[in-house]
């Protein structure tokens, strides 16, 4: 082990008090937890490169269960193995279980309160930008890829999601047949 590397359980407490904090402190599910995951690990630790973590977000949404959870449990096997996926779930599911608990014993008090109303309603609009920006920014990344196919997919994508409505699991499956079709005639291509 080189000295400037982490000790295991320093890393292990890194992992859970990041994935913790950021559950605890992030409104919106799993889309907005995705980016500030991304951030934390990719952008400041440099635990996963930021091409990986995008993968790593694209099989989380593309996974059954809730985004911010497998988020967690692929970040904390790429990080840490078995261990660091346990750590990396508990912290994630630790605040919410948390707070809905509290909340759910003090929820009559604060049902029919206005300013709770008002207070819900603009955390709404602070999600939805939060949403926006994570979209801009994958949108960004798929045009710099500088692949036209790439570029046309999430065109068609969109506008079949948008404007025709169609359920977005069947969008998600029909891009994973694809990526797993090209990537198999990829390697098919290579060993010739």
């Amino acid at each position: 082990m080189h000295e400037r590397e982490p000790r295991r359980p320093n890393v292990l407490w890194i992992l859970f008090a990041g994935m913790f904090y950021i559950s605890a402190f992030t409104f919106g599910g799993g889309f907005v937890i995705a980016t500030f995951v991304k951030k934390r690990f990719s952008d400041e630790l440099g635990w996963i490169s930021e091409s990986e973590m995008l993968d790593l977000i694209a099989l989380a949404q593309s996974a059954p269960g809730a985004i911010a959870v497998n988020v967690s449990i692929l970040v904390g096997w790429k990080v840490f193995g078995l261990m660091g996926m346990v750590v990396s779930v508990l912290g994630t599911i630790l605040p919410p279980m948390i707070i809905i608990t509290v909340v759910s014993i003090i929820y009559n008090l604060i049902a029919d309160n206005f300013y709770v109303a008002l207070l819900l309603k603009g955390m709404q609009v602070g999600v939805a930008a939060i949403i926006l920006s994570v979209s801009i920014d994958l949108a960004i990344k798929v045009i710099r890829e500088k692949s036209a196919l790439y570029d046309i997919l999430m065109v068609v994508a969109f506008v079949l999601s948008y404007v025709f409505k169609v359920n977005v699991v069947i969008l998600i499956l029909s891009a994973l047949l694809l990526g797993a079709s090209l990537a198999f005639l990829g390697r098919k291509g290579a060993f010739r």
